[in-house]
C-alpha cells in the first residue's frame, strides 16, 4: 500500500493555467499530470498509489473559501483526501479554519513563501494555537522554493522556533527542508514533527536522506512527491537506494501516514 502525503491538483477549469504558470514561475518545470483531480487519479493507478493528499494555497484572503470548498468537494472520493488552507494574514483566518474543521477537512497546507510570511513571527502564534485547538494536521512547504530568491519563511532554524507553538501533528515536507539538508539534521531532526520525501529524488543527495532517516528514525516519515512536479516512481527510485528494512519502508510508503490520518485500507 501506498500513500503519497504530497500532491496538487486544481479545479478544472483553472488547472492549465495554473500548472503552466507554475511551471514557468520554477524554471519550466515540468508537470507529470494537467493539474486536474480526474488525472491525479489516473496517474495514482499508473503508480500504484492507493491514496494521495491534495494539498491546496489560499494566496490571498478572497481566495480561502473557494480552495477549501474545492477541497471539500474532491476529499474522500476515489482515494483522495484533500487538505484546505488560509491565508495568515486575513481577518477571519482563524473563523475559517473553523469551517475548514466543519468541512471535514484533515487538515491544511501553509507555504510561506507564496503566502508572504515567516514561520517563526510571534504574530502567527494565535494562529498555530487555533489549528491545534481544533485537531488539524498542518503541512509546510519547508526549505527554499525554486521558484522565489532568498530569505526563505520556512527554513529549518525557523521551523524550529514555530514548532514550539504547536500541540497538533506539523509536516515539514520536502524532507524537512528542500535544499537545507545541513540545517535539517541540525534544528529538526529528532523533533518532533514529521517530514515529508516530496521533491526529493534528484534534488536531496543519498548520504543526507540516508543520516535524516537515521537520526530522525522512520516513524515520522511521510512518503510524498509533489504530483504534479514529480511521481511516485521517481521518489521510490532514491527510497529504494535507501538503507530500509521492508517494514521501515512500509512505515514511510503507508503506516505512517495512515496513522495520522486515522484510516485503514479501507476507509
Amino acid at each position: 500500500m501506498i500513500l503519497d502525503f504530497h500532491t496538487h491538483c486544481f479545479p478544472d477549469k483553472i488547472a492549465a493555467k495554473a500548472v503552466e504558470k507554475l511551471s514557468f514561475a520554477s524554471g519550466g518545470l515540468t508537470p507529470y499530470t494537467d493539474g486536474t483531480v480526474s488525472r491525479l487519479r489516473e496517474r495514482m493507478a499508473e503508480d500504484g498509489v492507493d491514496r494521495s493528499v491534495v494539498l491546496s494555497i489560499a494566496t490571498n484572503a478572497h481566495q480561502q473559501k473557494s480552495v477549501n470548498d474545492f477541497a471539500a468537494s474532491i476529499n474522500g472520493k476515489e482515494g483522495v483526501i484533500a487538505f484546505g488552507s488560509v491565508y495568515p494574514y486575513a481577518e477571519d483566518a482563524l473563523d475559517e479554519l473553523e469551517r475548514i474543521k466543519d468541512l471535514g477537512l484533515k487538515g491544511v497546507k501553509l507555504h510561506p513563501d507564496y503566502q508572504r510570511f515567516s514561520v517563526e513571527e510571534d504574530r502567527w502564534k494565535p494562529l498555530y494555537e487555533k489549528i491545534s485547538s481544533l485537531g488539524l494536521i498542518t503541512v509546510f512547504h519547508a526549505g527554499w522554493d525554486i521558484g522565489f530568491p532568498p530569505p526563505y519563511g520556512a527554513t529549518p532554524e525557523k521551523m524550529e522556533k514555530a514548532l514550539s507553538w504547536f500541540s497538533s501533528p506539523v509536516v515539514a515536507a520536502h524532507w524537512g527542508g528542500c535544499g537545507c539538508a545541513e540545517s535539517v539534521l541540525k534544528h529538526l531532526c529528532g523533533k518532533n514533527v514529521y517530514f515529508d520525501t516530496s521533491f526529493g529524488y534528484g534534488q536531496m543527495p543519498k548520504p543526507f536522506a540516508q543520516e535524516i532517516l537515521n537520526r530522525h528514525g522512520t516513524k515520522r516519515m511521510l512518503f510524498g512527491t509533489d504530483t504534479p512536479w514529480h511521481t511516485a516512481e521517481m521518489e521510490l527510485r532514491l527510497l529504494n537506494s535507501l538503507e530500509l528494512t521492508e517494514e521501515e519502508k512500509q512505515d514511510v510508503l503507508w503506516n505512517n501516514g495512515a496513522a495520522l490520518l486515522g484510516i485503514n485500507q479501507t476507509n
